[in-house]
């Protein structure tokens, strides 16, 4: 139920740049609302992450990158999209962040794979014996019997399993504004904020405004994502852990300048998982899930220019 909660806020706060996705056709608008996708691999090179009894989450994220980004290509060809690797190569999250802002994307979309630690163990009763055991030392040492119970024990593996799509903390706010500030110069802005900002000067109450609307938008558009993802997998029979704010640990979401989420398409730890994570039937319908979610996304902030004359 508290899961349930916190997903009807994060929804309730993104519905004041959002309304709600529909499905349907779109209908054209003079202006493009999502020019560019940036897709991130996660880890790589050294860099294992997650790993499986027979594969490394490097890997995994790779492979279903470039599935997507070919795929994307085709059901979405009005959509440039961008990787930030597509090699078996490291960069440090610094460095990631600052290729998507370089790209000037309009999205950041992170592939990862999930782990839920190491096996689970196990332990039954199954009954007792007695023992000699002694008390005491030199004349005074006394034999006496003792009962000891014995146990069976097993390890089983990690039942964790499904997908959970995250957004960076609400407390994090500050350092996605400090993206937006840091790549004002570069970023997509319409007429109004783009001449509001050709004297960029970030102590100016004017400006501040803007780049404070502009952090809450990218919020907004981050958790309405997210939660559309995480439907989407539900429609095709995935467990879903739900969309949630992350507090740690995925630092490269709010320092990117633009909406931003990370997936997390399976567990590694749970040998079904992992097979899935590996086939190729597996890879294609997790891209699908994220092509029509992202479908979804574009539709809606279409939907809203439109709804604004196209302003």
């Amino acid at each position: 139920m508290r899961r349930k909660y916190a997903a009807l806020f994060l929804l309730s706060f993104g519905s004041f740049v959002f309304s709600s996705f529909a499905n349907g056709p779109v209908k054209p608008v003079q202006k493009q609302a999502l020019r560019k996708i940036i897709i991130d691999p996660g880890h790589g090179g050294a860099d294992l992450g997650a790993s499986g009894l027979y594969s490394h989450e490097k890997d995994i994220a790779l492979a279903i990158s470039l599935k997507l980004d070919s795929m994307l290509r085709d059901e979405m060809p009005d959509v440039e999209t961008f990787m930030t690797r597509r090699t078996d190569v490291f960069d440090r999250v610094t460095r990631k962040a600052q290729i998507a802002n370089q790209a000037k994307g309009d999205l950041f979309v992170c592939i990862h794979v999930n782990e839920g630690g190491g096996r689970i163990k196990h332990s039954e009763y199954i009954g007792s014996h007695t023992e000699t055991a002694y008390k005491g030392k030199g004349k005074k040492r006394k034999a006496y019997q003792k009962t000891v119970k014995e146990y069976r024990t097993w390890t089983t593996p990690n039942p964790a399993k499904g997908t959970e799509t995250f957004i960076y903390g609400v407390d994090k706010s500050n350092a996605a504004k400090k993206a937006v500030i840091d790549n004002a110069a570069d970023m997509y802005l319409d007429s109004a904020s783009a001449k509001e900002l050709k004297d960029f000067n970030p102590s100016d109450p004017a400006t501040q405004m803007i780049v404070n609307m502009k952090t809450q938008a990218y919020f907004s558009r981050s958790t309405n994502l997210a939660l559309t993802i995480e439907e989407e997998f539900q429609k095709v029979g995935r467990i879903s852990r739900e969309a949630k704010q992350r507090q740690k640990g995925i630092w490269v979401l709010q320092a990117v300048a633009m909406p931003a989420v990370l997936v997390e398409t399976g567990f590694i730890s749970n040998e079904d998982e992992e097979n899935y994570l590996n086939s190729q039937e597996g890879q294609k319908e997790i891209c699908e899930v994220l092509i029509k979610a992202l479908k979804r996304y574009k539709y809606s902030l279409e939907k809203q220019i439109l709804n604004k004359g196209g302003n």
